[in-house]
């Protein structure tokens, strides 16, 4: 009805009149639908902005003090790096892996650290079987060898370090003795008195020694390392002391990890590098965050920083003058192994940790007096 009087008044058709209704409404309704698209393709637009500009591996917030325990006082550009990064700063105390392993235990749960950078693996190992470590799990670890990694993500391998002899040249000569070749050489009586190690049971270096040797020899390994304990002098605290006591010419004969700074020492004190032509021991070197540690984010979060960039493998390998995180991470560029890794030994690294404590309790009686006083 009102449709019919609009009509006649405006001296328009019925049907002309719902014709023009109709198409209004459409139109209405087209013009709504636009409106709403392009509000839809502006947020779009928005997001789509702001995304390359959000981080995609942003740092977890962290603050406080890290604490590391270390086998030497070098890592400070690495840990400044990581400070830079992170906001987080970083106390470092040297201490040997052996060491670490026995104030753990005797903490009885509560570390005074949070993180533990460095030393043979076996103690690496044994803490783990005693529930002493937190796990670190991250994307880049896939890129590890799997010998040099724990399964579970309870230890790290930041490198590798091998093991030959370093001898002294003017005390050889002035002792008359011939340069030994192999570790069957070192049990010549030609050499009693002569040779320095040291004690496997605060060096993770030269426990590897010990069990590497023993694996190679089989049932005659305890029989080789009574016929060598009669050669050695003295058995030193530190992995450093058959460096220092051969370049002071204290001993013609070290028993000694090889990397750059024995190749420096060796310049610079007429010492002889000896790789053994029966195979060199070599033990991965570990990283690790301590269970119930104080910041135990900031120091995950630093295994993981560590790992997944190359830059930061690069500077350690730097700081630590040796090559081997190419044996860990062969995709990684710009670092070429030293040595010849087929000179490594074949080794179950299984077994360094199980079997540390059965070899350290034979080993201790053996030494006697010689190993140096803690």
């Amino acid at each position: 009805i009102v449709l019919a009087t609009v009509s006649a008044a405006a001296g328009i058709s019925l049907a002309n009149l719902e014709k023009r209704l109709i198409m209004k409404k459409l139109f209405s309704l087209l013009l709504c639908v636009v409106m709403v698209l392009s509000l839809v393709a502006c947020g779009s637009k928005t997001d789509d902005a702001q995304t390359p500009d959000e981080p995609q591996d942003t740092a977890p917030e962290l603050s406080g003090t890290m604490k590391v325990v270390a086998t030497g006082d070098v890592y400070g550009p690495l840990f400044d790096a990581f400070t830079a990064d992170t906001g987080v700063e970083v106390e470092c105390l040297s201490m040997s892996s052996g060491e670490v392993l026995s104030k753990l235990r005797a903490e009885g749960g509560t570390p005074s650290a949070d993180l533990w950078f460095g030393g043979g693996i076996d103690a690496f190992m044994s803490a783990k079987d005693d529930g002493l470590l937190e796990p670190v799990t991250f994307d880049a670890a896939a890129e590890l060898g799997d010998e040099y990694k724990d399964t579970e993500g309870y230890w790290y391998s930041k490198g590798i370090t091998i093991v030959g002899f370093l001898l002294n040249n003017s005390l050889m000569e002035e002792l008359g003795l011939t340069a030994p070749e192999s570790w069957d050489d070192l049990t010549d009586s030609q050499y009693e008195g002569e040779i320095v190690m040291s004690n496997p049971a605060v060096s993770g270096t030269n426990y590897a020694v010990v069990n590497a040797l023993l694996q190679a020899k089989g049932d005659q390994g305890w029989d080789y390392f009574d016929a060598l304990n009669n050669n050695i002098a003295y058995y030193g605290k530190r992995g450093s002391d058959p460096k220092n006591k051969v370049s002071s010419g204290e001993f013609a004969v070290g028993i000694s990890y090889i990397d750059a700074s024995i190749e420096q020492a060796a310049e610079e004190n007429d010492l002889t590098i000896v790789y053994p032509s029966d195979g060199m021991p070599w033990v991965p070197e570990g990283v690790a965050v301590f269970k119930n540690a104080e910041n135990v984010d900031a120091a995950k979060y630093f295994v993981e920083w560590l790992f997944s960039s190359d830059d930061h493998l690069r500077q350690l390998a730097e700081i630590e003058q040796k090559s081997g995180i190419k044996v860990i991470k062969p995709s990684i560029e710009g670092i070429e192994l030293s040595y010849d890794p087929t000179l490594l030994m074949t080794e179950d690294l299984s077994l360094f940790g199980s079997q540390r404590t059965e070899i350290l309790d034979r080993f201790e009686p053996l030494m006697g007096d010689k190993a140096a006083a803690e």
